[in-house]
């Protein structure tokens, strides 16, 4: 799966933020890494589910059964709920700026204009390192922006280096 490409291949939930003189550089779906909690309550959960029908099963307890079960129907829906949700997340960068999308019912959009941006960096967890994501933290001069980390970016590295060389193009390429 290739999560970073290049010209027009966005989806309509982020051209719709595109200015029409900014060309996208960057798109990313964020890691799934961040579906790792929602997966362990939901598998959690079916363990604990299972073995509360094995424990309370018979005649006596099969209203609480019936509670254990909507209970964990409860997470598996909170769990297809956060897929939906990643799905939609995206870290775009532009030729004049970056833009993290969030949100499926209630839409966020926080950007920095790359020439705010002072300094860049990336930080990874060691499960960070070990799935192949980590977390952009950018600063601008002296101000808060909406945009100043971006968690689970995959490849941060080759994105590092990507954006990088955006924000401090070498000579060679002015000429």
């Amino acid at each position: 799966m290739r999560l970073v490409t290049h010209g027009e291949s966005a989806p309509s939930s982020v051209n719709r933020y595109l200015l029409p003189n900014e060309q996208q550089v960057i798109m990313v779906r964020r890691h799934p890494a961040v579906l790792l909690r929602p997966v362990a309550e939901v598998f959690g959960g079916l363990i604990l589910a299972g073995l509360l029908s094995k424990w309370l099963g018979g005649s006596q307890g099969s209203q609480a059964l019936v509670i254990v079960w909507w209970a964990w129907l409860l997470l598996l829906i909170r769990f297809v709920w956060k897929v939906a949700e990643w799905s939609v997340d995206y870290f775009v960068v532009t030729s004049k700026r970056m833009l993290l999308t969030t949100g499926l019912i209630t839409r966020r959009v926080a950007m920095m204009p790359l020439g705010k941006v002072t300094d860049m960096s990336f930080q990874r967890s060691l499960l960070g390192r070990m799935l192949g994501y980590g977390e952009f933290v950018l600063e601008s001069a002296g101000q808060d922006q909406a945009l100043s980390t971006v968690p689970y970016i995959p490849y941060p590295e080759t994105l590092y280096l990507e954006v990088c060389q955006m924000l401090f193009p070498s000579s060679d390429d002015d000429d």
